[in-house]
């Protein structure tokens, strides 16, 4: 082969290449990927977002833009205390975290009890992603052992590395995502499972970990609901004792607890059970604190609108949480609009619901994470991920929630390319979501404000208890009564 031949015939190749894309790129599209949603065919995507998002389409809503920006945030007193004011862009909402944070000093101080938190989210916190860093952080600090309340079934439950999870393929599943009207409530989870196969064994299974807080299945208890079926049971085996166990379906919501102490591993069958609604375990050894993941791919938050009251109050009187984060936002970013008034609409409507069902407990928004797209063939953050930022933030004003911006928190602008790109890399390839590095980071950021809110309120609180002590009158200052019983 003639080598100064092929080297030329490269070098033209090369020149012909950068001459073309010099004079054609002013042909090329600014942003590769269409702004408009993309097809959904084998992506769970939540019902609910379609509709609201269609339906402010169909409105014609004008933007309405920040409305609350560059007003200051002023708090007024709660059991005492009153939270410094807050600037608009720098908001907190550590006021609205005052019952949450009061739990935490208790348990703190007295060493009893416990604090229980509910975190809401989408694939962001998929196999229990960012949620089990974050769970061990508070256990680390107050105490606690358990994942908390683990579904029946999960899409995520072959990825979860805080318990191992299996179970048939024969149970059938209703989600809050693509159900309007479920043969029974959800559960807290926003699903609701049925043994309905006679034919086969409806089973699942457990399996602890080796992790520091997740080496035993602490107090395993099933939830379940109400039925007419009173046939209904379960089966499970501790050592070589065969266990059966009657499931009494007569109020809304009902527990079974499977063993007093702690197991390493159970597997339960479900027989005669059709027809009777089951919701999942929880597993805990009811001291410090407590995390359960409720993460469902696909879901924008909407759909949470849908929990019944009275289902979610009796779920309360049993689990008792003390915060409700709900961790939002991937799913929303798709929709080829910068105006995201419809989803603070409906996100509003969702975290009233919640209030109604799980009253005085306090909630939490994490922003959107950043993401990046291709921009004149360059990653770069999505434009639409900034005024969704500002839209949660706009419903965690109105309502009185706490917030985390994790777009801030992870760097701002670009910071999804470097987390991407650094080595050791912290994201996937998708320049979407976090690897298990992380995952570890984000669940220290958001662990770090709430601890940073936490320390501020210890302070005001101390500052209270001293204003009240010095404002009680000196004994020696009280003028004696004089008895004048002898005149």
């Amino acid at each position: 082969m003639n080598t100064k031949s092929y080297f030329f015939q490269s070098f033209i190749i090369v020149l012909l290449a950068a001459v073309f894309f010099v004079f054609g790129k002013q042909y090329l599209p600014k942003k590769i990927f269409s702004e408009k949603a993309g097809s959904t065919k084998n992506v769970l995507i939540d019902s609910m977002l379609i509709e609201a998002f269609e339906a402010e389409k169909e409105e014609n809503v004008a933007e309405i833009g920040d409305t609350l920006a560059n007003q200051p945030i002023v708090y007024y007193e709660t059991n005492g205390i009153t939270f410094p004011e807050e600037d608009y862009n720098d908001y907190k909402g550590d006021q609205y975290l005052i019952a949450f944070y009061e739990k935490l000093y208790q348990l703190e101080t007295h060493q009893n009890g416990n604090v229980r938190i509910a975190y809401f989210g989408d694939s962001m916190t998929d196999g229990d992603m960012i949620v089990q860093d974050f769970r061990a952080n508070y256990q680390e600090k107050f105490g606690g052992r358990g994942v908390g309340f683990v579904p029946i079934t999960s899409e995520s439950a072959a990825s979860r590395s805080s318990i191992t999870h299996q179970y048939s393929t024969n149970w059938k599943t209703q989600s809050y995502l693509n159900v309007k009207n479920p043969l029974r409530s959800f559960g807290v989870n926003g699903h609701v499972f049925f043994a309905n196969d006679t034919a086969k064994t409806v089973w699942v299974k457990y399996k602890a970990n080796k992790g520091k807080f997740t080496a035993s299945l602490d107090h395993p208890t099933l939830f379940y609901g109400s039925a007419a079926n009173k046939e209904g049971q379960i089966a499970y085996q501790i050592g070589a004792d065969t266990i059966y166990k009657k499931l009494v379906a007569n109020t809304v919501l009902n527990t079974l607890t499977l063993s007093q102490n702690s197991l390493k591993s159970v597997k339960v069958d479900f027989i005669k059970a059709d027809s009777i609604p089951i919701y999942g375990f929880n597993f805990d050894d009811g001291k410090g604190v407590h995390v359960d993941n409720f993460s469902q791919r696909g879901n924008s938050g909407i759909p949470i609108a849908k929990f019944d009251v009275k289902t979610m109050k009796a779920f309360q009187e049993k689990l008792n949480y003390d915060l409700i984060i709900l961790h939002y936002g991937t799913n929303v970013l798709n929709y080829g609009t910068k105006d995201y008034n419809w989803y603070d609409k409906s996100m509003t409507r969702t975290i009233n619901r919640l209030k109604a069902c799980f009253p005085g407990v306090a909630i939490l928004v994490i922003s959107t994470a950043d993401k990046a797209t291709k921009y004149d063939l360059e990653m770069k953050t999505d434009s639409a991920v900034v005024p969704l930022t500002n839209a949660q933030k706009q419903y965690a004003i109105k309502t009185k929630s706490g917030f985390v911006n994790l777009y801030a928190l992870m760097g701002g602008d670009g910071s999804i390319t470097k987390w991407t790109e650094e080595e050791p890399a912290l994201a996937n390839k998708d320049y979407t979501h976090f690897n298990f590095r992380g995952a570890k980071k984000v669940a220290a950021l958001l662990y770090d404000q709430l601890d940073k809110g936490y320390q501020q309120f210890k302070i005001l609180r101390k500052n209270k208890t001293q204003s009240e002590e010095n404002a009680v009158v000196p004994s020696d200052s009280i003028v004696p009564k004089t008895d004048n019983s002898d005149e």
